[in-house]
Order: C-alpha cells, then structure tokens, then sequence
C-alpha cells in the first residue's frame, strides 16, 4: 500500500526531509552557541564592571593586545588632555539611535605614556568633511575614570576602515593608528570615559554594557529543533493521508465495478 512513496514526487519530498532535518539541527545548534556565548558575556561584563578600579598602566601597554578577560575592567588615569590631537570617530550612534561621532582624544599619563580616550557621542557637523562642534577639555591635571576596551578592527568591528578622510576623522579607535599619528608610543586598546561627567552633558557617555539581557537565542534554538523533529512528522502524516486517499479512490472504482448492468428495455412489437 505504500509503493507510491517510491514515486518520483515521494523521492524527491523524501530527500527534501533528509536536507532539511541536519539543517535545522544545526540551526538550533548556532543559536544555542550564541545563547551561550551571550551569557558568558553577560557574566564578564557584570564580573568586570564590579571589579575594583585599578590604573590603566596595570593592565595594558604600547603595543598591548587587550585580551578579553580585560575588556569592561574599570581603569583610572591621571594625566593631561592632548586637545591639539583631538579626533572624531565617524558613523557612531548615540544611546537614543542618533548617527554622530565619538570624540577621541589622546591622554598624556603622569609619569609617562598616552592612552587613548574615548571621550562620548556628538552630533556629526552639517557637511560630512567639517568637524563639528565639541566641547573642550579640562585643562592642567586630571584624573579619569572608564573601561578599557580593546582596539577596533576592520574584521572584528564590521566597520570599513577608509584612509581619504577629511582632517581629524578616523574610522576606527585603534591604538597603533594612533601612536602613527602621534609619532609615538600609545597604550593598546582605550578607555571608555565614565568620570568625570562633562559639564552641559557634551559629549553624552556612553551607556554602560548591558549585563542581563540574554536575548531569544535559546527560544529560536527550540524553536528549530521543533521544526526538525516536525519534518518528519510531517511526511509521516502526508504518507498516511495519501494511503487514505488512494484506498477511498480504489474502494470507490471497486464500487463502480460491482454494480449490476441495467435490464434492456424489449423492443416496441411492430405490425
């Protein structure tokens, strides 16, 4: 009764199911990964923004790889704000979605060395070649505090590193472009500014990392490993609905088969 799923249409829907079914599977496979990766995440965000603040000197140096147990670590810094090398990061989105730019601006260290900071979020100028409008920096002596962060990529950012940018606009926070400009050594990776806030609100911190969301990955991992074990359920049930169907169809010919032929009418007598 089930030769017809040797038919070319049951082949076929048959091989459908088999591409299908590891598919989904592996579907469900990358989500749970990234569920799990989110919360490993989550949990170093949290770990490292309540660690104790330690100087930024302690955890990174010229030519320094941040690695990510470092990354979110609360850093302090106590130096002066090198203004005349002030930059603006472009293609930056602010807390509420705006398209702006960072500011980035080198940190002299007392005692020796510069970091990068990354300052906030201002709006972009009018003209994409001008720099806009931001707000100064403190001058003489003072001591900041933020998360280091490490250097931007092209591969790990996503962001396109462009070279013909008008004057003072990068792509990307990276500290070895950086020391090239500067013509000298800069700490790996940056600092994420928290403290002190600016004066007015400008330029507008960054957010804290969020450390509790865990996003739907696990919901949509369920959700494939359902799809996978529906398939084949489904060709199971089709199968069986086919058989139903061609056993009503068969009992009905037969019906028609058996039903006795109608008498002839005799012929009308003629005279």
């Amino acid at each position: 009764m089930y030769r017809f799923l040797l038919t070319r249409q049951w082949l076929a829907l048959a091989l459908l199911a088999l591409v299908l079914i590891p598919a989904m599977v592996e579907l469900g496979f990358w989500q749970l990964h990234r569920h799990e990766h989110k919360v490993a995440q989550n949990a170093l965000i949290s770990r490292n923004l309540k660690a104790k603040p330690v100087p930024v000197t302690s955890l990174t140096s010229p030519g320094h790889t941040v690695p990510r147990s470092d990354y979110w670590r609360t850093v302090t810094a106590t130096g002066t704000y090198d203004s005349a090398h002030e930059v603006v990061v472009r293609r930056r989105t602010s807390a509420d979605g705006r398209i702006g730019v960072h500011v980035l601006i080198p940190f002299d260290l007392k005692g020796g060395g510069t970091v990068l900071v990354n300052r906030g979020w201002v709006p972009s100028a009018a003209s994409q070649s001008a720099f806009p409008h931001v707000p100064l920096v403190p001058e003489g002596q003072v001591t900041i505090t933020g998360r280091l962060k490490a250097d931007e990529t092209t591969g790990a950012s996503g962001i396109k590193d462009i070279s013909d940018l008008p004057d003072r606009q990068v792509m990307l926070i990276n500290s070895a472009q950086g020391a090239e400009r500067l013509s000298r050594p800069v700490l790996g990776g940056y600092i994420e500014l928290t403290a002190p806030e600016p004066t007015g609100g400008s330029p507008e911190l960054i957010e804290t990392p969020d450390d509790a969301s865990i996003g739907p990955h696990m919901a949509y991992a369920v959700q494939w490993w359902l799809f996978a074990a529906g398939v084949p359920v489904g060709y199971v049930v089709l199968a069986r609905r086919e058989k139903r169907d061609r056993l009503e169809a068969a009992a009905k010919e037969a019906a028609a088969g058996e039903r006795p032929a109608e008498p002839e009418k005799p012929e009308p007598a003629t005279a």
